[in-house]
This record gives structure tokens, C-alpha cells and sequence, in this order.
């Protein structure tokens, strides 16, 4: 279903803030001069793009920026790391220097937050789909081997369990008490917080697909859809789960430090420190780069910006920046993206991209 070429598994090392607890989404920024900017803090110089969101998409806006600067010799458009509910969540707050001209995103804008977007006159956006991503379940190399599934992970990380004719919360301590053929290693682990488009999607891929194999959230999936989101959603709250902030080499950190813990973040990550941390399989499948760009990765998912129209004829750099993005130089088979971890769409649906960046061409509403 997607098409892919051989990704180098080594990139540039990125200049990454540390990690915060308890669900705050850490910021990070990079920009020209002196690649950092203040986070939240305005879009710069008058004529700078402003990019901010996910911190998955964050190394490649970031390596968007640095080429383009250095290819039309203007300022490198500043880039922050919000996560993708903070960073479209300050785009749809208004129009002008105050707000991003571009969000980032590790899974669609919601109808609610395009809804915000419409309230605030933020009303010609434009989605691009720049490639794929997918969100690995790893811990330290010197750690056990794991071949979870998506029950296991379920079992593991919900916060209520089905008990007798209700719910319970949690009891599981270790992985051996999910599954005899798991580790026996405390269920430690490390993840994104709510603000997280890595999150939205591991609850969506994971979690979701885990409590449909259970019974009783099956067929409470059938009788009221969404009191079963509300229990497939909810993480555990007991130390089992534990927000990280938006910094994804942060826990792979945590992860050296802390024998036995077990992360979740963006396969670029684990491309990177390949040397550090190992995945765990899910449904017998390694995330690799042709599993993930085929969709038999069973967490695989698609990675997007959001442009405001109204900004690219007052701020001549946005054009060239959304342009290069989607570019076969930057995203296509051989792009120097790949050399970060982007996996590149198939040809046909990135020329589409590539004409809908050109064209400007405003989404409908999301259905949901």
C-alpha cells in the first residue's frame, strides 16, 4: 500500500530541551539566530515563519527550515515543539504575528479544534500530509525482550478493568501478571501526555483495537461507543503510566537510567538511538520501515501540517517553506527527511500533496 526506499539510520543530532512530569508538555524551540526561540513568545521578525506543534514533526520542520534558509539565504522560520494539541490549539487562536502560521500534527485536526480555528477567523487552512510515522513500544538494550500484542498493552495500561458484572481499577503490577509469556519486569511505563498527537494516536492504535479483543468492552463498544472510548482512553494514573513531556529523546534517557521501564515515542527516535534502546514486536511485527510505510506495523500512523492561506501574501517566506516540505527533495524517496526518520508517502500521493501546497487548497471540516 506504501512504497518506501532505504532510510540512512543515523541523523544529525538534535538540539532537544529536557523532559517534564505530570503531563506538561515541555517546550522546545529552534529558529535562526542561534536556533532557539522562545516558546509561545511571537512569530519573530515580521517576515519569519512561525511553525509550531508536534514534537514528533519537530526534527523534520526544523531540518525544512535549516534547508530553506540556507538555499534562499532568508531567516530560518522558527519551530516549536508544543505537542499537537498545544501547537494547533495556538494557530486556531486568532490571525496575525501572534499566532503560528503553520501547526504541525501527528494525527488530523479534530472538528473541535477546526471549529476553533473557525471562532477565532482562522477560516483557510490547508492540510498537507507530508508522511508517515509509526509509535514503538522499546526499552534499554540490555533489557528483556518483549513480544507484546495489543491486549497485552490494554491489560497493561488501562486504568479500569472489567471485574465481575463492572469495573476495576488496575491490579497488574508486572507484565508476567498481563501475560505468563511476558517479562517479569514492573509495568513502568514512560509516554507522552495528553497534549500529544503520539499519545491520541497510541490510545487510537493500541489501546482502542486492545479493549475490543476483551469481551465485555466489545460489547460495550456496541451499546454505547462512547462510554467504551472513555475506558479504552484512560491511561493509569498509579506510577504503570507516566506523562513525559513532549521530549521523546528525554525518555529514551529515562529509559537507560531506569532498568526494566519501558518507553513509548516516534520511530524516528528509535532510528536514532538504535545504540540505547531496542522495540518490543506488537502482533509479531518489528516496526521497520517497510512494515510501517505497508501498514502491517499494526501502530502506524500519518503525519500532517496545517497552513494558514491568509498568511502566505503577507509573509513571502511561508510559501517556499510549505513547498519545500512536501518536496521530492526534501520527503520523496531519497529526501534528506528520510535521513531523520520521515517515512515518504507512495509517489502518487505525494504529487497531490505537492499540488495542494502549490495550489493552497483550503480542508473541509474534519467529519470528527
Amino acid at each position: 500500500m506504501r512504497l518506501i526506499s532505504t532510510l540512512a539510520a543515523a541523523s544529525a543530532a538534535l538540539a532537544l530541551a529536557g523532559c517534564g512530569q505530570g503531563g506538561d508538555a515541555n517546550k522546545q524551540a529552534a529558529g535562526a539566530p542561534g536556533g532557539e526561540g522562545a516558546a509561545g513568545g511571537g512569530g519573530g521578525s515580521a517576515d519569519q515563519v512561525w511553525v509550531a506543534g508536534s514534537s514528533t514533526v519537530f526534527p523534520f520542520a526544523t531540518r525544512v527550515s535549516e534547508q530553506v534558509s540556507r538555499t534562499t539565504g532568508g531567516t530560518a522560520a522558527k519551530v516549536e515543539s508544543l505537542g499537537t494539541g498545544g501547537g494547533i490549539k495556538l494557530f486556531c487562536g486568532g490571525v496575525g504575528a501572534n499566532y503560528p502560521d503553520v501547526a504541525t500534527a501527528s494525527r488530523q485536526m479534530k472538528k473541535s479544534e477546526w471549529d476553533a480555528c473557525q471562532q477565532a477567523g482562522v477560516t483557510d487552512i490547508v492540510e498537507l500530509k507530508v508522511g508517515y510515522d509509526g509509535i514503538v513500544v522499546a526499552n534499554a538494550r540490555n533489557g528483556a525482550d518483549y513480544n507484546l500484542n495489543v491486549e497485552h498493552l490494554y491489560k497493561a495500561l488501562a486504568a479500569e478493568v472489567p471485574a465481575g458484572q463492572g469495573f476495576a481499577p488496575n491490579a497488574a503490577k508486572t507484565w508476567r501478571d498481563v501475560d505468563p509469556s511476558l517479562p517479569a519486569d514492573r509495568i513502568q511505563v514512560y509516554g507522552p501526555p495528553p497534549t500529544s498527537g503520539t499519545r491520541d494516536a497510541f490510545v487510537e492504535l493500541a489501546m482502542e483495537p486492545g479493549a475490543q479483543t476483551v469481551p465485555a468492552l466489545k460489547a460495550l463498544k456496541g451499546s454505547d461507543e462512547n462510554a467504551f472510548k472513555q475506558r479504552a482512553h484512560t491511561l493509569r494514573s498509579d506510577g504503570a503510566w507516566i506523562d513525559s513531556g513532549e521530549n521523546d529523546n528525554a525518555i529514551i534517557q529515562t529509559l537507560e537510567k531506569t532498568p526494566g521501564s519501558v518507553g513509548v515515542f516516534g520511530f524516528s527516535f528509535l532510528q536514532n538511538n538504535l545504540d540505547k534502546v531496542k522495540p518490543a514486536s506488537v502482533g509479531g511485527v518489528q516496526p521497520t520501515l517497510a512494515a510501517i510505510s505497508d501498514g502491517s506495523y499494526p501502530l502506524s500512523r500519518s503525519l500532517y501540517i496545517y497552513v494558514k492561506k491568509a498568511n502566505v501574501a503577507s509573509k513571502p517566506a511561508l510559501q517556499p517553506y510549505v513547498t519545500a516540505f512536501v518536496s521530492d527533495a526534501a520527503a520523496g524517496r531519497g529526501g534528506y527527511l528520510l535521513e531523520r526518520g520521515l517515512i515518504p508517502l507512495p509517489d502518487a500521493e505525494r504529487k497531490a500533496q505537492q499540488a495542494a501546497a502549490q495550489n493552497l487548497t483550503p480542508m473541509a471540516a474534519p467529519k470528527s
